[in-house]
């Protein structure tokens, strides 16, 4: 989770003269969705798991990355040719929502659980 933030961190703080992305129309939002996505599934790894509270910790999880990516466009508004976006920081949050998303409905339901631990 550390080294994915970093990563990200050290990226940013890059100018944008330096950064190299395959040109295709959106490009640059679909790198922020990717990188908020391995963000969010390094947090939700990295954490111990929680009996219970299933919904909120993604809930946490969702809101730590999408205000890890409102910093990160912060702190490129002091870099040299890059700008803050807030279209950038929607890709954040839509790239970790979007995976959050995803492994909570890869996820057994309560009553499949429940189902399993009777047998």
């Amino acid at each position: 989770m550390i080294l994915v933030m970093g990563g990200i961190f050290f990226v940013s703080h890059q100018p944008g003269s330096e950064i190299q992305l395959p040109q295709f129309p959106g490009s640059d939002k679909l790198a922020h969705a990717v990188a908020y996505a391995v963000l969010a599934g390094s947090v939700l790894f990295g954490l111990p798991p929680s009996a219970g509270r299933f919904r909120r910790d993604l809930v946490f999880l969702f809101v730590l990355c999408s205000l890890y990516g409102m910093t990160d466009e912060i702190h490129q508004y002091f870099v040299p040719q890059r700008s803050a976006d807030p279209l950038d920081w929607l890709a954040d949050s839509l790239g970790a929502g979007v995976f959050l998303l995803a492994w909570a409905l890869c996820q057994p339901s309560r009553s499949a659980r429940a189902a399993s631990r009777a047998k």
